[in-house]
């Protein structure tokens, strides 16, 4: 496929898909909770029973396996810091301030896109990240009903997260130019779970769930990793890389909701009209974000 041609590709249904990972991806916060293991342990078992199904995939994709490339083990070793940050930030600090703190991505992502990749956005795009991200901002203003053990410590460990994600973006972002989403994701998820659970050892964290709803947590967990980060992998192949890390801005508004329902964090009015702003900061960049029609498209028109 030519370059034009992927220009002209449609770019709604790469759009659904990643909306879809993103929302699915909102759940990870709550399952955390569940596990009954330590942050990284949970991490840990995401990856683990996220490894079969990943394998199967791959192997009806592309068949073998074989090696994991060097942009593959950059990614594994980057979730893995990134899994591990957020699931302590979790820990310390409510369900929402966690996730809209480490989805402060798009501002690192645009920037080294900007920088290193010579993906200069448009104006518009950049007011667009400004918006989501301010609507994010807004959201972690008002604590919910959860405030954490140590919420300094907790949103901290959650910005930092947002420096991982933002790298793991930008590694799956180039991977998916030569490679399949399930071998990228099957051979991040193995570099990464040794990582974890060596991370877990080391900070003396409990390892097994107590209880078969732990158990169940710890599944949970590698489902949602094969359906939500699997369905963002895929669209990355087929969106830019800063538009992508704008719209999985959805997923701090369905952790807040889920967080309301399920640990009665309140949502306040400050943090619902930080999701409307958010969602309009996405919308806005998907609008700035559209392919300019070219001499070619204007001639075929």
């Amino acid at each position: 496929m030519t370059e034009g041609a992927k220009a002209e590709a449609p770019r709604w249904p790469a759009l659904a898909v990643l909306v879809f990972g993103a929302c699915v991806i909102g759940l990870s916060p709550i399952l955390v909770r569940l596990t009954q293991t330590g942050p990284a342990a949970a991490g840990f078992w995401r990856l683990v029973f996220a490894l079969p199904l990943l394998a199967i995939m791959t192997r009806r994709a592309s068949g073998p396996l074989g090696r994991p490339s060097r942009i593959a083990l950059v990614a594994g070793v980057v979730f893995a810091l990134d899994l591990g940050f957020w699931h302590y930030g979790i820990r310390y600090t409510s369900v929402t301030n966690a996730t809209v703190l480490s989805n402060l991505t798009p501002v690192v992502v645009t920037l080294f896109a900007w920088a290193f990749l010579k993906q200069r956005p448009r104006p518009l795009f950049l007011l667009a990240v400004a918006v989501a991200v301010a609507g994010a901002w807004i959201m972690a203003m008002e604590k919910g009903g959860g405030p954490g053990l140590d919420p300094p410590l907790g949103n901290a460990l959650s910005v930092t997260t947002a420096l991982w994600y933002a790298l793991y973006f930008l590694a799956i972002g180039e991977g998916r130019r030569t490679e399949a989403a399930s071998r990228l994701m099957f051979w991040s998820s193995a570099v990464g779970a040794p990582l974890l659970l060596i991370a877990s050892r080391l900070l003396g964290e409990p390892l097994f769930p107590a209880s078969g709803a732990g158990w169940a947590a710890c599944v949970g967990l590698g489902l949602m990793h094969v359906a939500g980060q699997g369905s963002i992998a895929w669209a990355m192949g087929r969106l830019p890389t800063p538009t992508a890390s704008v719209v999985v801005l959805v997923q701090p508004v369905v952790a807040a909701w889920l967080g309301w329902m399920l640990f009665a964090e309140a949502i306040g009015p400050y943090q619902a009209a930080g999701a409307a702003v958010a969602l309009a900061g996405v919308v806005l960049a998907q609008w700035a974000s559209r392919p300019r029609p070219g001499p070619a498209t204007s001639l075929s028109a």
